[in-house]
C-alpha cells in the first residue's frame, strides 16, 4: 500500500502546485476577457479543469492518507 499512498501523493502534490500557477496566468491572458470586460469561453472552460484538478488533488490526498492508513485491504 505505500506505493499507492506515494503515487496518489505525488498526483495531490503536483496538482497542487502546478494548476494554481497556470490558473493565474489564464487570468492574465486577454483571452479571457471579451472587449467589455466579460468572461470568455476560454475563461470558463480552464476554470472548470482547474476546479477538476484541485478536486483530484484532494481526493488523492485523502486516498492516499487511506492506504497508508489500511482502508483499501
Amino acid at each position: 500500500m505505500t506505493t499507492l499512498a506515494v503515487i496518489l501523493f505525488l498526483n495531490a502534490a503536483f496538482n497542487a502546485l502546478t494548476w494554481p500557477n497556470f490558473f493565474r496566468r489564464v487570468v492574465k491572458d486577454p483571452r479571457a476577457r471579451d472587449a467589455n470586460g466579460k468572461v470568455t469561453t476560454f475563461f470558463t472552460v480552464h476554470l472548470y479543469i482547474f476546479i477538476a484538478a484541485m478536486v483530484m488533488a484532494a481526493l488523492s490526498l485523502f486516498a492516499g492518507i487511506a492506504a497508508l492508513a489500511g482502508g483499501f485491504d
